[in-house]
């Protein structure tokens, strides 16, 4: 089988659905009966970095997304086929497919955001509300990165449940081989000897106005609680909900690369997601894989991916943060149990869900 993915997402800093293009091309590189990968960008500038894995090369032809978003609001040309050439799958990574000539068309639909937060979305996140539906129309087997969301999908869209497949994401193995960052590596991030965490963008649907507001009211209760370090890419829209973020309390970390940000979550006293809407939370699983305590917001993603193995506390209590964090050696569970939910989610596992989507998809087009 071949297919096509849209690999954009691999270009640049790589966020959350960048790290998914990632974890899902190698999975399918390791698959003993694996297809073959074309991987395509909607780009002309940059290149997919590093060295790509078995049976996967770059798509022959590649075009601005600018021109082709201007040529496919007006008709069903070209298709993704005048990039790829022939293939049996397109696979949309990122909420769009674009028009397909003869290729069953596949479309991963991260959340919902862009409906249940529309204030929280900007630029082309906006748009999903019109791409999505765009891609349903198409006949697009929807891929879901968890159970809720899938429901959540079904349920907007009145899909059969056949439509929609769960594919849930795995989680990188060096993880947990992570060492916390040694004493140069401190001083050069700027991180403090002990702290608390949080990783992803800097923007509204993170709720980092809580956290702040529960991190300053835990300080205040036990000045021993640790400092809070915020890593991520700045983000967008009024993120701090609030008053800015006391320098003497929190650090901004700004975006890290892999290895770093894997090490930084390493040496975190505990980890705290208090977003309020998440299609799958990949971070809360990263942090189970290094061991780490997680304070969470509790919400059906985060409930599905801890599997009773972080603090789910309600997303706008701030009380509950702050006693939280005033009392972290009682945080569930311990290193091993941790380290064991988060060793069922493997990228291997995804690629499987997401080749029998394609199967599926080929089959019934």
């Amino acid at each position: 089988m071949r297919i096509a993915l849209d690999a954009t997402p691999l270009l640049g800093q790589r966020s959350g659905i960048g790290n998914y293009v990632h974890g899902l091309v190698d999975g399918l590189a390791g698959l003993v009966e694996g297809p073959e990968v074309l991987l395509t960008l909607f780009s002309v500038r940059g290149a997919v970095p590093g060295v790509l894995p078995a049976r996967t090369r770059p798509a022959p032809r590649r075009a601005p997304a600018r021109l082709l978003r201007r040529a496919w609001a007006r008709w069903t040309w070209p298709p993704a086929e005048a990039l790829t050439g022939r293939v049996d799958v397109f696979h949309g990574t990122n909420f769009v497919l674009p028009p397909l000539a003869r290729a069953a068309g596949v479309v991963t639909v991260h959340d919902l955001a862009y409906l249940r937060y529309r204030e929280t979305v900007t630029g082309d996140a906006a748009a999903y509300a019109d791409l999505v539906p765009q891609a349903l129309g198409r006949g697009a087997t929807v891929l879901a990165v968890s159970q809720a969301m899938a429901e959540e999908i079904r349920a907007e869209y009145s899909l059969p449940s056949e439509r929609v497949v769960v594919a849930h994401h795995g989680v990188d193995p060096r993880w947990a081989a992570a060492d916390p960052p040694d004493t140069e590596s401190r001083r050069r991030l700027g991180l403090p000897g002990r702290y608390l965490l949080f990783m992803g963008n800097l923007e509204p649907r993170k709720n980092l106005g809580t956290l702040l507001r529960a991190h300053a009211a835990a300080r205040e209760a036990d000045p021993s609680v640790p400092r809070l370090v915020l890593v991520g890419p700045a983000g967008w829209g009024d993120r701090w909900q609030g008053d800015p973020p006391d320098p003497d309390a929190v650090v901004l970390a700004g975006y890290l690369a892999d290895a770093e940000l894997r090490a930084t979550v390493a040496g975190a006293a505990a980890v705290c997601m208090p977003s309020h809407y998440e299609g799958f939370g990949l971070p809360v699983l990263e942090a189970l894989a290094a061991g780490r305590p997680v304070l969470a917001s509790d919400i059906p993603a985060h409930r599905e991916v801890a599997g009773g193995q972080a603090t789910l506390l309600p997303t706008q209590d701030t009380d509950a943060w702050a006693e939280a964090m005033t009392r972290l050696p009682s945080a569930t569970g311990d290193e091993q149990t941790r380290r064991a939910q988060a060793a069922r989610f493997t990228w291997s596992a995804s690629a499987q869900a997401h080749l029998a989507a394609y199967r599926s998809a080929a089959e019934t087009r």
